[in-house]
């Protein structure tokens, strides 16, 4: 008689993380200056794998900079959506080699998916939101397997839309921080200045949000900073992110934030 293997037991020791806990960090990292809190964070290892996405924008000098003053191996996550400024990627070599960064990713789209959804590379052009799926949302998921938490440059200022963004989240059953959530833009222009950080080629010709070539274009004076992104398009995130205020009344309590 044939045996069969029994399968073994394994004990799943991962984090798993709930509201609860990303209200207790909020509440605990609450004041603590960011650079602080980030090398207690990674000092405890107590949040499993993590990793940092990076656009390599206008601003992200800064966020990359303070995770590789706490922990230059903590891994660093680019989407190359192979529609990306060649600027944009200059400037990653640039900020990679400048700040010591040892774990640099780069993940890209499945080109499978891209020559059976946009076989000419224009779906940019009339569907903006699939566009960003196959290119941005769907390699930055396979990116993400494996992760227990990973960290976010977006900040309040930065649009309407991103109002409320609290420094610890759980997102798809993640846990997502915001260290620089509360950031304004001349903190930002500080530390550039202080710690005499690389600035992204494009942003002295008005660009100060920068994603893909063909969706960005530059802001123009009284604009917030994510306005030259999708011009012309109902379209305010590419699909990485939610919304964190919802567009509406303030006051009204279905638009109240879900944190």
């Amino acid at each position: 008689m044939t045996s069969v293997a029994r399968q073994l037991d394994v004990i799943n020791s991962r984090p798993s993380y709930t509201q609860a806990d990303a209200d207790a960090l909020n509440q605990r990292f609450e004041g603590v200056d960011t650079q602080e809190m980030l090398r207690a964070l990674f000092a405890e290892n107590a949040l499993g794998e993590i990793a940092v996405v990076s656009s390599f924008g206008t601003e992200s000098a800064v966020l990359l900079h303070l995770v590789a003053q706490a922990d230059p191996n903590i891994p660093v996550i680019f989407v190359d959506t192979l529609k990306m400024f060649q600027e944009t990627l200059d400037y990653r070599e640039t900020l990679v080699a400048a700040l010591g960064i040892t774990d640099s990713r780069v993940v890209t789209p499945n080109p499978d998916v891209l020559a059976k959804k946009d076989e000419t590379g224009l779906r940019w052009s009339y569907d903006p939101d699939g566009c960003c799926e196959i290119r941005k949302v769907e390699p930055l998921a396979r990116a993400k397997q494996g992760l227990d938490a990973w960290i976010s440059g977006r900040k309040a200022f930065q649009s309407s839309t991103r109002q409320n963004l609290p420094r610890f989240q759980v997102e798809d059953g993640r846990l997502k921080i915001n260290p620089l959530g509360d950031w304004v833009k001349a903190e930002l222009e500080a530390y550039f200045e202080e710690h005499q950080l690389p600035r992204h080629p494009l942003e002295a010709q008005g660009y100060l949000s920068i994603g893909c070539e063909p969706c960005t274009s530059k802001v123009l004076p009284g604009e917030d900073p994510r306005s030259g992104r999708w011009r012309g398009w109902d379209k305010v995130e590419c699909g990485i992110h939610t919304i964190s205020t919802p567009v509406g009344d303030p006051d009204d309590p279905a638009n109240q934030p879900a944190f």
